[in-house]
Order: C-alpha cells, then sequence, then structure tokens
C-alpha cells in the first residue's frame, strides 16, 4: 500500500499536480503564512519603489517609474512561486503539454489565427492606432501590456474553476478506471471499483489547495497557448508594416518630427499583439468553437488527474 502511495505522488509530481501530495500541500500552506509573505513583500516593495523613483528621475519619464516597481514585484512573485509555492512542477509540465503535442498545437494555431489577423489588419492600417500606440513611451507600452495580461489573467481565474467544477461532476466507476489506466494505481482502481464497500467516487469533488492546482495548470497551458498565438501575431504585423508602410504614409499621419518609424513599427504591432492575447483569451473560454479547440485535449487531463486523485485518497483513507 505504501509503495502504491509513493508511486502515485510521484506521479502527481511528474504530472504538474504538487498539490494532491500531502507534503507538497502542506509546505505551500507554511510559505502562505503571513509571517512568511508579509516581511518578504514589504522587502521587494521597498526595492521596486526605490528603482522605479530612481529609473523616473534618471530617464526623466514618469511612466517608467510604476513599469519598473510592476516589473520588479512580478519577478519576486514568480520566484517565489516557482520556489516556496512549488509551482516548477506546474509550469514545467504545463510547458511540456503543450510544446509536446505539436501535432495538435500547430492546426490550433492554423484554425485560430487567420480570422485573428484578419481584424487585426484593419486596426493595424488605421490612422489613429498609430498615433497612438507609436507615440507611446516605453513605460507606458509595458504598462498597457501589463493591463491587458493582468484582464486576461482575471477572466480565466472567473471561468477557469467552472471548468474544473464541470469535469468532477461526474466521478463514476468507469471514470476511475479510465482515468487510472497505464498509471500506478491502475489495480488498485479495479480493486477498488471491484469492492461493493468501496466508493472511490465520494473522493471525487475537488476542493481546497488541489482545485487551485488544477485551475493553475490550466490557466498555464491557456496562457502559453494565447502566447504563442499573440507572438505569431506580433511577427507578422512586423512583417507586414515592414512591407506596406512606407515613410510618406507614415509622415502624415505623426505630429512629432522627430517620430522614429522603425520603433513605432514595433510599439504598434506590440500593442496590437497584447490586445489580440486578451481577446484569444476571452475567446478560449467564451466561445464555443474556441473552447471546444483549446480544450479538448485538457478536459481529458483533468478527468485523469481526478479520477487518479479519487483513487488516491480512498487508498489513504482505507
Amino acid at each position: 500500500m505504501s509503495s502504491t502511495l509513493d508511486d502515485a505522488e510521484a506521479w502527481f509530481l511528474r504530472h504538474g499536480l504538487p498539490y494532491f501530495v500531502p507534503s507538497e500541500r502542506a509546505a505551500v500552506r507554511l510559505a502562505l503564512r503571513p509571517g512568511r509573505t508579509l516581511p518578504l513583500l514589504v522587502g521587494v516593495l521597498l526595492v521596486a519603489v526605490a528603482a522605479g523613483i530612481g529609473l523616473a528621475w534618471f530617464a526623466d519619464e514618469i511612466s517608467a517609474g510604476p513599469a519598473v516597481l510592476l516589473a520588479i514585484v512580478l519577478v519576486a512573485a514568480l520566484w517565489y512561486a516557482l520556489t516556496a509555492l512549488r509551482f516548477r512542477p506546474i509550469l514545467v509540465w504545463g510547458l511540456s503539454r503543450t510544446f509536446g503535442s505539436a501535432r495538435r498545437l500547430l492546426p490550433d494555431i492554423s484554425r485560430a489565427l487567420p480570422l485573428l489577423l484578419l481584424a487585426i489588419t484593419f486596426l493595424f492600417i488605421n490612422t489613429e492606432m498609430w498615433q497612438v500606440g507609436s507615440n507611446l513611451t516605453v513605460g507606458t507600452l509595458w504598462l498597457v501590456v501589463l493591463l491587458f495580461a493582468a484582464l486576461g489573467v482575471g477572466f480565466l481565474l472567473v471561468r477557469l474553476p467552472e471548468e474544473v467544477d464541470r469535469a468532477d461532476d461526474d466521478v463514476d466507476a468507469a471514470l476511475v478506471l479510465r482515468a487510472c489506466a497505464g498509471t500506478p494505481l491502475e489495480a488498485a482502481a479495479r480493486e477498488l471499483v471491484e469492492d461493493p464497500d468501496a466508493d472511490p467516487g465520494r473522493f471525487g469533488e475537488v476542493t481546497g489547495f488541489d482545485r487551485w492546482n488544477l485551475i493553475l495548470v490550466l490557466m498555464v497551458i491557456q496562457l502559453v497557448q494565447v502566447l504563442l498565438l499573440a507572438v505569431g501575431v506580433f511577427g507578422f504585423l512586423v512583417l507586414f508594416g515592414a512591407l506596406i508602410m512606407s515613410g510618406p504614409v507614415l509622415d502624415a499621419w505623426q505630429t512629432d518630427p522627430t517620430f522614429n518609424t522603425s520603433r513605432g513599427l514595433v510599439q504598434v504591432s506590440v500593442f496590437l499583439a497584447a490586445f489580440s492575447g486578451l481577446y484569444l483569451t476571452v475567446s478560449t473560454v467564451t466561445d464555443e468553437t474556441y473552447r471546444t479547440q483549446f480544450f479538448s485535449g485538457v478536459t481529458r487531463e483533468l478527468e485523469r488527474a481526478i479520477g487518479m486523485r479519487a483513487v488516491y485518497l480512498a487508498l489513504r483513507n482505507s
């Protein structure tokens, strides 16, 4: 029994589910205590504020201050998540899951990009878009990108729990056997299903840290796919703009005589790529066509994780 549970926990860690393992979950709870997080947060904020003020004064650009402050806070938060909050297995598995299924990823991108590029192209060849996007300072552009990213992540945090709740609604014997096939719990799942006194389905509902683990897995997969599509949009716009945007046209669109056309092209492309990322983030969850396209394979992974967890908990509580 102990060996089976150890093998199952190792399987959870390899598949981006560290919060399913009691020892890892306990370490995360400890890392989230105010006594651990508040001193670190205060220290990071002091460094970030000092760096932001210093860069804003040196560059004579007010928007550089908030941009640097947020960048330092985000880097510190990511470092803490990767180490103390055990986010590394989630990120590694999410990246390997996305790039490992290249045969599925490339067709998904090829289906999502054409309509998006058609809509973005009309914004790209727009006078007002260039006057706004190309005249942004670097700090302001970074803040806009972070704003789009925050809106996308916030939307996913609202909608992705619905996907987890939908996946754990019907945990029965068939799902448990299907989920545990080819895993360390395959034999144990068969024994539990055949035992009339055992009911692994009663452990099907996913709550607490385990639920957040599944949400984070979904978010990583979703954000990586959206980031790849946004990079594709950026590359297309830079190439397209270099081909069709002539100097006289851009000069006529600008009010600043010192306007740099190369910088303007990059900034407008970054702005529209970030906007397209937000659009895709919302579409992949709300639009049924995109949702089926992006979640078809992920749903099976969710069911497998939920089925494995049910058998694992049944064994631990037997």
